[in-house]
């Protein structure tokens, strides 16, 4: 399984839209082959600032299949016009190293 992890910086004062908007677009992603699931968190510190996290069975899950996708373009819709910069986005393995 790979963790994707986004930081997403939001337009200041759309915080309230986006996580309106984010909310509809969940049902694009999490239909998704591949998908596991995911989950937002808005920062203490920035108030425009938010981490997402995602699992997926692979990355190619991530990034061919959902990327090439008419689900993709829906989210991308909802959610695109509200980051500035566009999101920081990062895979990572989801074995811990501290298990082995």
């Amino acid at each position: 399984m790979v963790l994707e992890v986004v930081k997403l910086t939001v337009i200041e004062g759309q915080q309230e839209n986006f996580e309106r908007d984010y909310k509809k677009a969940a049902q694009y992603i999490s239909a998704s082959k591949g998908y596991i699931k995911h989950s937002i968190h808005k920062s203490l510190e920035k108030s425009n600032e938010y981490i997402q996290f995602v699992e997926w069975e692979s990355l190619e899950d991530h990034t061919v299949t959902f990327f090439e996708s008419e689900l993709f373009q829906e989210w991308a819709k909802l959610l695109h016009d509200y980051y500035d910069p566009m999101p920081t986005v990062e895979h990572y393995e989801t074995k811990n190293l501290l298990s082995e």
